[in-house]
């Protein structure tokens, strides 16, 4: 009898140790000093932002939300987690009390260690209000540049290799996305210019969808749910995370257990975040009245949404008092991002996904309660993840949502980064590098599309030269609102209708 010949079973093959060892599947991996480079180009480009002035600089008696900030880390340092967002002698609300979720308040006292070990009298309790010295500036600024680093640079890279996973290309333009996702100029602006740290709520996002992308859906629920725990409106993208994840549930074996077991993840991250908080009603409440600040009006300054921009024909706050406006924006916000949810329920997919993020988060900054114009950074993400299928969108969105933020900018004295930071985008969106990407079916090369940019440029001149009329002070800004908002509500159309094409088409049975 012949023997049987012993087969040896092959070694397992060592754990990938940097980006070019993971598994791409494409041709070639991307070359570990590509990405490095980006990585550093988009970090040195937050750096010469964060030289420049801040929001509120030199502007007592609130100064602005450098100072919002600094004072978080303030109370956070010396006060128990009970006393963070109750009126006291030592917390005055009316003094920028705290009015994000807890994980932004732990976020603030983790900074405020870090202040305080260098620059005690930075974060001083009572007498530091207003404190500013170049080394405080310092500090605060490396506060938010180590954020990017920690959270939103490697959301994008775990991005970029999920996305990959998927999607057949060139490597050169994945570089391209990269590149897109992390020099967005809107982001850069407003966290390291006028000072915040959407980083940190937009890259715990970021790495839910990649998540999700790689089929982790409970690291993914995770994660989100993370995201709402630092900013509360990250809330924006939760229909389009409920759809595709129920989407997907409702299509495996045992689909309520997979309900079950996400939604118990999720009410698990919440009760750790909010442990400090879930032992009596009363402090609960205490944080969930500061999440919601409905006294401030349906919506603040000239901010690109439909209350904002229809209150030039409309009166809202005069017609009807708040409870009402309540209803109303709920219910709108609702109808809005409803089809979209339906969609994903229906034919969830990775493309469908991202386009129902754009979709939920615009229906929120269009018709929510209480807006801001920085909110523009929500629908911003899902369109930067794309920028490969929909380039033209994409840059045309930067575009006005650059021009909506635009008095913003001017009264924080940034305008020479937003030039700077405008004409970078436009260099490397241009770029060779962008082989291999989809034709837009945006065509603006005719007159519907290059009247509102010729718009777009006359007002950004006009506002810096020219002195509105003295009975219109803000005719300027309500112009630049107005076109923006115009714009907002095509994107928002033309994205749902591509959706929802997906499914028409068959084609949203496809990962990306």
């Amino acid at each position: 009898m012949a023997k049987r010949k012993n087969k040896s079973k092959p070694s397992p093959s060592p754990p990938p140790t940097s980006l070019s060892d993971f598994p791409w599947p494409l041709s070639s991996s991307p070359p570990l000093a590509t990405v490095a480079t980006i990585c550093l180009f988009s970090l040195l480009v937050r750096v010469i932002v964060s030289l420049g002035p801040y929001s509120g600089q030199g502007t007592p008696p609130k100064f602005g939300d450098y100072e919002a900030q600094r004072h978080w880390m303030e109370i956070t340092l010396h006060l128990s987690p009970s006393d963070w967002y109750r009126n006291s002698s030592d917390n005055d609300l009316l003094y920028w009390g705290l009015d994000y979720p807890p994980l932004s308040a732990y976020q603030s006292r983790v900074h405020g260690l870090i202040l305080n070990a260098s620059l005690p009298e930075s974060v001083a309790l009572r007498t530091s209000r207003g404190f500013e010295s170049h080394a405080s500036k310092l500090a605060m600024r490396w506060t938010v540049l180590l954020s990017d680093l920690a959270v939103f640079f490697p959301a994008a890279l775990y991005f970029l290799w999920a996305y990959s996973r998927s999607n057949s290309g060139e490597m050169r333009s994945l570089m391209w996305l990269l590149s897109m996702i992390l020099l967005n100029p809107c982001l850069v602006l407003i966290d390291h210019g006028h000072f915040q740290y959407n980083c940190i709520s937009l890259g715990l996002t970021l790495g839910a969808v990649a998540a999700i992308f790689s089929n982790n859906d409970i690291v993914g629920s995770i994660l989100f749910t993370l995201a709402i725990n630092h900013k509360q409106m990250s809330l924006y993208y939760a229909p389009a995370f409920f759809g595709h994840l129920l989407g997907k549930c409702f299509k495996r074996n045992y689909s309520i257990l997979h309900v079950m077991k996400l939604g118990f993840v999720v009410m698990a991250t919440f009760a750790l975040v909010w442990w400090p908080y879930i032992h009596s009603l009363e402090p609960f409440l205490e944080v969930v009245s500061r999440l919601a600040p409905f006294e401030r009006g349906i919506y603040e300054d000239y901010v690109a949404n439909f209350w904002c921009g229809t209150s030039v024909f409309i009166k809202w706050k005069r017609l009807f008092t708040v409870e009402p406006l309540k209803l109303i924006s709920l219910s709108f916000t609702v109808l809005a991002f409803l089809p979209s949810l339906v969609q994903q329920v229906k034919y969830p997919s990775n493309l469908g996904f991202l386009y129902a993020l754009m979709n939920s988060s615009f229906s929120f900054y269009l018709f929510s309660f209480q807006v801001h114009e920085k909110s523009i950074l929500l629908p911003l993400l899902p369109a930067s993840l794309l920028a490969l299928e929909e380039p033209q969108l994409y840059s045309w969105f930067i575009h006005y949502a650059l021009l909506s933020m635009y008095p913003l900018i001017c009264r924080d004295k940034l305008i020479l980064q937003y030039i700077a930071s405008l004409g970078l985008f436009l260099l490397v969106f241009y770029s060779p590098d962008r082989a291999g990407m989809k034709r837009s079916q945006l065509y603006y090369k005719n007159l519907i599309w290059l009247v509102p940019l010729l718009g777009s440029v006359v007002l950004h001149v006009v506002y810096l030269l020219m002195k509105p009329p003295e009975k219109y002070p803000y005719l300027f800004e309500a112009l630049m609102m107005l076109l923006s908002f115009s714009q907002f509500v095509f994107f928002t159309f033309y994205s749902n209708v591509k959706q929802w094409k997906l499914s028409w088409s068959n084609s949203g049975k496809k990962d990306v």
